[in-house]
């Protein structure tokens, strides 16, 4: 680089180097994390993400090098190019819509296009009937035209039904009137409407011959396909800039009048005939089924991004040292000099749990889109039996799962210490990126309230009717009929805490007695609103279950698990997923006696246990998440260790000392602002000697 000093080159960072701490960490596994790899995505979605990022990698376009150092308008503007050419690359190579979502995921920031994919394509694909899918699908996914979803509105969010914007249906010209009727009527936040989209689906009040229907959704033409411009009738613009998702031009409509065609309405289920007769879908919420894809995909994509920030904050605290223990050091195969962060109990303490977390989050969360795979197909044979069960699961899981990994990011970023603090870390710019995970597609405690009505409904039904209580194992609801136990007898040692499965039998009576108690409490007249609390505990307990069940599953019962040999070290991580999060729950499983004083001690004695049984592993388990470099954009992160050489490279090409190097290392400014008040004193007494 120009301007930089020639004894900067021969610096190298002091004993043991980063590489080197890594590759002993690496070598202290108990099992290979290629087979880690391929029983968490199989060889063939690894395949698919070496392909796809060997394109992106290649292409300059698609370059990361200087997303840090950009403001908004040139971060938007870099991000519109890339979807241009991740459309051009989509067609040219014919990629399907798994590498297309792969492609996505490495270029790891919404962008524009990411609603078009994301929900206007799957609410098409869902809702639209065999005539519209034909005539829509192929335009959107060949880009000819871009979607948005538009469904928030300045006045409501959560509650839908609540929506102001309507669609009259005018039966003269067989078209519908979307119309705002008020300034809260404005749709707001919609990802890709601001600049970028020409179509959204937006979700309106229906009315029909004087009679007010709710919300449905319409497809509605925004932009003109010739010149872009916003079409007479609407009001679009973007909302301005945001904490994160600064890519993405989230943006408000308002419409005045605004007349489209009778078939723009989505009608698979509910229809409205040339005459404006309604007619009602076969089950009220069978529109519920591209929301319950979006929350079954951000569970899954919630693992990923927690498993991103355990990588960063783990391989960095197998490098980084800081003080000595010869204790803590002990196993350290490295250099007997300062210890290593990762040694200390506490450090432990703070990022195991987030590895197991993540590993717990990616089994429910592949285990959501495999129910939700089943949902459709049964939905689409007429069998709507699971919808409620399924609606329910989503709604909880995607509250919980997104907490989770937005407090396990910012708990990995100040694990790193002061570097975590700088956007080379990679973990600012990504946490803010997640961020809005929690609240759009439901906020999540108002989100718990639709899985505490399907669990206090469950109760009430397994009691009035016994037969009704699922006889298959793979039901998230069937312990709440168990026979209730007043003590955790099962646990007779500190090693049966070991256990996950027994560990399983405490959470699911936690979550048992907490819904039994609310049902007793409403039916002796207590309020809905006076039980959101216990309610936002229910869900989070269920969840948690849930969260375990699955773990359990995988490290149990999962066959490719054995096959590949990692059965060992996924029941250790099961484990301590259990006691971890038992422990930071505990006042729930210890307030009815359940858990007793004495396995509360072998409980934290436990964790201690699991930690130290995780350690040779957590470099490796951490690897094989597999997340390249690439998507990391991390100097702490990188998996060849070169944290501090690559934190001097980036400080670097930072353009304020870009352009002070090219101006003798001296700072733009310095002759308006700093030179005056600097030789002021000078002028005052040219003789003192400064």
């Amino acid at each position: 680089m120009k301007g930089i000093p020639a004894f900067f080159y021969d610096l190298k960072p002091s004993a043991p180097q980063g590489a080197n701490s890594l590759h002993v960490e690496r070598s202290k596994a108990t099992f290979e994390t290629a087979k880690m790899t391929r029983f968490l995505f199989t060889n063939y979605l690894g395949g698919i993400v070496n392909e796809v990022r060997e394109v992106l990698e290649g292409d300059p376009v698609f370059s990361k090098e200087n997303r840090y150092y950009m403001g908004r308008s040139e971060r938007f503007k870099d991000r519109l190019a890339m979807d241009s050419r991740f459309a051009q690359l989509a067609r040219e190579l014919k990629w399907d819509d798994a590498r297309r979502t792969v492609g996505n995921l490495l270029i790891d920031e919404p962008g524009s296009f990411s609603l078009h994919t994301g929900m206007f394509m799957p609410c098409l694909n869902s809702q639209g009937t065999d005539e519209q899918r034909k005539k829509w699908l192929g335009l959107a996914h060949n880009y000819r035209i871009i979607g948005c979803y538009a469904q928030t509105e300045l006045g409501h969010g959560s509650n839908v039904q609540g929506l102001e914007t309507t669609a009259t249906y005018i039966p003269e010209t067989e078209e519908f009137e979307i119309h705002s009727p008020s300034l809260t009527a404005s749709k707001w936040w919609v990802g890709g409407l601001g600049k970028t989209a020409t179509h959204a689906i937006v979700m309106a009040r229906l009315v029909t011959k004087g009679k007010d229907f709710g919300p449905h959704a319409f497809i509605v033409p925004i932009r003109s396909l010739e010149n872009h411009k916003p079409f007479p009738g609407i009001m679009v613009g973007d909302v301005g800039p945001k904490m994160g998702f600064n890519c993405v031009d989230n943006g408000f409509i308002l419409f005045n009048h605004y007349r489209i065609p009778r078939d723009h309405m989505l009608m698979r289920y509910s229809k409205v005939d040339k005459e404006g007769n309604y007619s009602a879908p076969p089950v009220q919420r069978i529109s519920y089924g591209t929301m319950i894809f979006v929350r079954a995909y951000l569970v899954a994509s919630s693992a990923l991004a927690l498993a991103r920030g355990a990588t960063v904050a783990v391989r960095y605290s197998a490098i980084r040292r800081q003080f000595t223990d010869p204790e803590a050091s002990k196993n350290d195969d490295v250099l007997k000099c300062e210890t290593a962060v990762i040694d200390y109990s506490l450090q432990q303490y703070r990022l195991f749990p987030i590895i197991a977390q993540s590993y717990a989050l990616h089994f429910s969360g592949f285990w959501m889109l495999r129910i939700y795979v089943k949902m459709m197909k049964n939905m689409n044979d007429g069998n709507m039996d699971l919808l409620p069960e399924v609606h329910a699961a989503s709604s909880g899981l995607k509250s919980l799962t997104t907490t989770i990994a937005a407090a396990g990011i910012e708990e990995c970023r100040r694990s790193c210490g002061g570097h975590g603090y700088s956007l080379f870390s990679g973990l600012p710019d990504f946490l803010n990126t997640f961020l809005p995970l929690v609240t759009l597609e439901g906020d999540n405690h108002l989100l718990t309230q639709q899985t505490s009505r399907y669990l206090l409904k469950q109760i009430r039904k397994y009691k009035q009717d016994p037969t009704s209580v699922p006889k298959d194992d793979g039901s998230t609801t069937k312990y709440l009929a168990d026979p209730v136990k007043k003590s955790w007898t099962s646990a007779k040692t500190e090693a049966d805490l070991k256990n996950p499965l027994i560990l399983l039998e405490a959470f699911a009576h936690r979550s048992q007695r907490l819904v039994i108690e609310l049902a007793t409490k409403m039916a002796k007249g207590q309020t809905w609103n006076d039980s959101l609390i216990e309610m936002y505990a229910i869900s989070k307990a269920h969840c948690q279950y849930i969260l375990l069940k699955n773990f359990v599953h995988a490290a149990y019962h999962d066959k490719r698990a054995k096959a590949n040999d990692v059965s060992g070290v996924l029941i250790s991580l099961c484990g301590l997923f259990g006691v971890s999060t038992m422990e930071s729950e505990l006042s729930e499983f210890v307030e009815d006696g359940f858990v007793s004083h004495q396995q509360t001690g072998w409980l934290r004695t436990q964790i201690k246990n699991s930690l130290r049984e995780v350690r040779p592993n957590a470099v490796a388990l951490v690897d094989s998440w597999g997340i390249p470099d690439y998507v990391l954009n991390s100097a702490l992160g990188r998996y060849d260790g070169k944290v501090y050489e690559s934190m001097f490279e980036m400080a670097l090409k930072e353009p304020l000392n870009v352009n002070a190097r090219a101006h003798g290392d001296v700072v733009e400014g310095y002759e308006e602002y700093l030179k005056p008040l600097i030789q002021r004193g000078l002028e005052k007494s040219s003789k003192a000697k400064l």
